[in-house]
């Protein structure tokens, strides 16, 4: 009998056997759901791109089979862009038998904190073809005026 089965929760093993050893896991106690349901499961599937242009930042969301109605976007707190929607489960009847459910319901929230050099004010959003484009255009930094001044002597 080994003594690691004794320092970590008593479980068996055979040392002689490789495949029989317990590994220690120190994560193992520690309880995290990855169990997908449908109120997560809209959350982790809504996948959304941001890039940053020399004018704006541009934010695109596939939100697939959702109307414009059903999104919303918000700024929160003055610099959080918020993005929020949700998918509602297809009624079903009770005559109907189902062979496989793959499409996701649920609400989904995506929050993006936004630099100083945003436009918070003039946020701009449109969808089509499922795809939610936000804009947020940049402040314009002017570049300081530069004048050469002559040496003499």
């Amino acid at each position: 009998m080994s003594l690691i089965p004794r320092f970590f929760g008593n479980r068996r093993s055979n040392v002689f056997d490789p495949f029989s050893l317990d590994v220690w896991d120190p994560f193992r106690d520690f309880a995290v759901s990855t169990k997908r349901t449908p109120e997560t499961s809209a959350f982790v599937d809504t996948r959304i791109d941001w890039k940053e242009t020399p004018e704006a930042h541009v934010f695109k969301a596939d939100v697939p089979g959702l109307k414009k109605e059903e999104v919303k976007v918000e700024v929160v707190d003055d610099r959080v862009l918020q993005i929020s929607g949700e998918r509602n489960v297809e009624k079903e009847d009770k005559n109907d038998t189902w062979h496989r459910v793959e499409r996701s319901s649920g609400k989904f929230m995506r929050r993006f904190r936004l630099p100083e050099n945003a436009k918070m004010d003039q946020v701009k959003a449109s969808m089509e073809n499922g795809v939610l484009t936000v804009t947020v255009p940049k402040l314009v930094v002017k570049k300081p005026d530069v004048k050469a001044v002559e040496i003499s002597g």
